[in-house]
């Protein structure tokens, strides 16, 4: 198997490969693990299919992880390798280092992870843990050292996420408020302030649905 084949696999379930790599012990990773590779939404048509899944439509708790784990958990049985999920925890896996050791994915300038096509809405479903080491992708350079203006920075109307961390009681107080709405439906505007983020091809609709999760958990 190759890294295209799998894709191919990927996308027939409207998942994408967002990063692979060669997992070293301190990557803690499955034991015997040769290429472990990271999967997220396949853009623009992801919202779509997903919202006409079972787990959307019988209105049931968490429905895009319940897909998520019966979707990959089936591809996992496909090519003879290990599901691995962000959720479900604790303990929970270490997603976000293993998007940095993917290559494809950076922290960026307000410490959110970027990632080479996604942005700024990179978002990861699960993983696979295969035996073999599969040829992998050269790296593609970190496009925060190209972007001159970094609207990042200053796309938070309350200030809560900005270089110096985020303060997310703040965030959560925003969105409360008549003009924190918009944001609500629409997505983070630090996110969607993201070049790459833009030209991603995620919609509205996804967005709201994330930032509803989001904000739920701060106010149960």
């Amino acid at each position: 198997m190759t890294l295209d084949s799998l894709q191919a696999r990927c996308a027939a379930v409207n998942l994408d490969i967002l990063g692979a790599f060669h997992p070293e012990p301190e990557d803690l990773a499955p034991e015997n693990c040769g290429t472990l590779v990271l999967l997220g939404p396949k853009e623009p048509s992801f919202w779509d299919v997903f919202t006409t899944s079972p787990e959307w439509q019988d209105n049931a708790a968490d429905p895009m992880d319940r897909w998520s784990t019966r979707v990959i958990a089936a591809l996992a049985q496909q090519v003879g390798a290990i599901p691995l999920f962000p959720f479900g925890g604790p303990p929970y896996q270490p997603f976000f280092r293993w998007a940095l050791a993917s290559g494809q994915a950076w922290q960026s300038p307000v410490s959110l992870l970027i990632h080479a096509q996604a942005g700024l809405m990179v978002s990861y479903r699960g993983a696979l843990a295969l035996p073999d080491r599969l040829e992998l992708p050269t790296q593609p350079p970190k496009p925060c050292d190209s972007c001159v203006n970094k609207p990042c920075l200053t796309a938070c109307p309350s200030q809560a996420l900005t270089h110096a961390g985020y303060d997310v009681p703040k965030c959560h107080a925003f969105l409360d408020t008549d003009d924190g709405q918009a944001h609500l439906t629409k997505g983070c505007n630090v996110r969607r302030a993201c070049p790459l983020s833009q030209s991603y091809g995620r919609v509205e609709e996804q967005s709201a649905y994330h930032m509803s999760i989001f904000h739920k958990g701060a106010t149960a």
